[in-house]
C-alpha cells in the first residue's frame, strides 16, 4: 500500500496527515514528522510519498470556524470489534460537548469500562477527524492527549468558544 503524507500549518502547529490512495486518512496529528504518525499504525504503509489530500481541505475548514468539516472525512481504522466501535462513537460527539471517559464507557455499552474507553481514545490514529480529544476525565481535567495536552485544551476551548479562527 502507498500513502500519501502532507504537512499543514495551524494555529495549534504542525498538522500531518498519512492518507491512503482512496483518500482515507490513516493517520494525522499535530506534528511535522510523518514518521510519528506511521509508527501509530498497525500496519504501515510500504510507500510514503508527499502529496495533497483531500482531508487537509477539511483542517482549514476546520480552523476557519466550520465544526462540521472534519465529520465526512473519511477515515480508516483496523481494530478489536470494541475499538471501532469506539471509534464510531467519538466521531458522534458533538464539538463543544465533551465526555467523560465514564460517559464515553456508558455509549459503548460498558459503562464500567472507563480504562478500555481511554484505551480507545490513546489508540486514535486519526486525531481531529475521530475526536478524541472531546472526552476528559470524570473531574473534568484533561487527562492525556498523544498530541499534548495544550494542544488538546486549545481544540476543546476553540469548540466550546465554535471559533477555530486561533
Amino acid at each position: 500500500m502507498t500513502a500519501i503524507v502532507q504537512t499543514l500549518d495551524t494555529p495549534d502547529g504542525l498538522f500531518a496527515l498519512v492518507v491512503d490512495a482512496r483518500q482515507r486518512v490513516l493517520a494525522s496529528g499535530w506534528t511535522g514528522d510523518h514518521r510519528a504518525l506511521l509508527g501509530r499504525l498497525t500496519t504501515p504503509p510500504a510507500e510514503v510519498r508527499e502529496g495533497e489530500t483531500e482531508a487537509a481541505a477539511a483542517v482549514h475548514a476546520y480552523y476557519a470556524g466550520d465544526l462540521a468539516a472534519i465529520d465526512t472525512v473519511a477515515v480508516h481504522q483496523h481494530g478489536t470489534a470494541l475499538q471501532l466501535a469506539g471509534w464510531a462513537a467519538l466521531r458522534r460527539i458533538a464539538p463543544g460537548r465533551p465526555l467523560s471517559y465514564s460517559a464515553f464507557a456508558a455509549e459503548l455499552g460498558r459503562p464500567s469500562a472507563a480504562r478500555a474507553a481511554a484505551s480507545i481514545c490513546a489508540r486514535n490514529a486519526p486525531a481531529l477527524f475521530v475526536p478524541c480529544h472531546r472526552v476528559l476525565r470524570g473531574d473534568g481535567s484533561l487527562g492525556g492527549f498523544a498530541w499534548g495536552t495544550d494542544v488538546k485544551r486549545a481544540l476543546l476551548a476553540r469548540e466550546a468558544a465554535g471559533d477555530l479562527r486561533g
